[in-house]
């Protein structure tokens, strides 16, 4: 089993789906996790499971569209830690429609949280990698960020960017002994994606070869490993979660 322990982890959009999971599994390995999302009631929820199973968590409310709150919010979990090991970007909107009809205000959101946060976060957390002289940065891509997908040209667009962001990282901070590492999920039933109908569920299953939908504790294992030792001498990559979805 993973070992994580005594390590400090900050997880994005902590409150649900995906970011849940990885809290959950970052925890049961042995870390303590700072949980990080804008709804304060979800994420006492999520501490309070954690602790429930025995391990250790503390939420903290953050709005990834504001630097001001990044800053506030980074400052308060190495305040109360000491230090951030381990960060997962997760935390992501949608407001999806098709190009011709998509606002620009919707664009700039989805790009300014999804991407524009994950970097100022990044930059905010990586002092205190960079004194230890040991981090991992998970960044929680998707598959729409290498395949495109119509009618979410700004959500593809930002989680492509999380790809490119860990790739350039990855070369600024292997010298630190810093992985940076991000995971492309494929459909994982998340209640972002329980909006969709019948119709687009069963039309997506077609697609996978694996023929189900992935969940989000399948996303938290590759996440616990990409923070372990046991992935040390990885970086730069793009883990494919996603049944077969998308090869190559």
């Amino acid at each position: 089993m993973i070992s994580l322990d005594g390590r400090i982890a900050l997880v994005t959009g902590a409150s649900q789906g995906i970011g849940r999971a990885c809290a959950v599994a970052l925890a049961k390995a042995g870390a303590q996790v700072a949980l990080a999302a804008r709804n304060a009631t979800k994420l006492a929820e999520v501490a309070a499971e954690i602790e429930a199973a025995g391990g250790k968590a503390m939420p903290f409310e953050l709005d990834l569209a504001s630097e001001d709150s990044i800053k506030s919010v980074t400052k308060a979990v190495v305040a109360q830690y000491g230090k951030i090991e381990i960060l997962v970007n997760n935390g992501g909107i949608t407001r999806d429609n098709l190009m011709l009809r998509m606002k620009l205000a919707d664009w700039n959101a989805v790009l300014q949280t999804n991407l524009t946060g994950a970097f100022l976060l990044t930059q905010a957390v990586s002092s205190s990698m960079l004194k230890a002289r040991w981090g991992r940065i998970i960044n929680i891509s998707s598959v729409v960020g290498e395949t495109g997908q119509a009618g979410q040209a700004n959500y593809a667009a930002s989680k492509a960017g999380l790809i490119g962001l860990t790739m350039s990282l990855a070369r600024e901070l292997a010298s630190r002994n810093i992985t940076v590492n991000a995971v492309a999920p494929g459909y994982i039933s998340t209640p972002m994606t329980d909006v969709l109908n019948d119709q687009q569920r069963s039309a997506m299953l077609t697609q996978i070869p694996l023929d189900r939908a992935g969940t989000p504790e399948d996303v938290a294992s590759a996440v616990v490993f990409l923070a372990s030792d046991q992935a040390s001498y990885i970086t730069g990559h793009v883990l494919d979660v996603n049944g077969g979805m998308h090869m190559g």
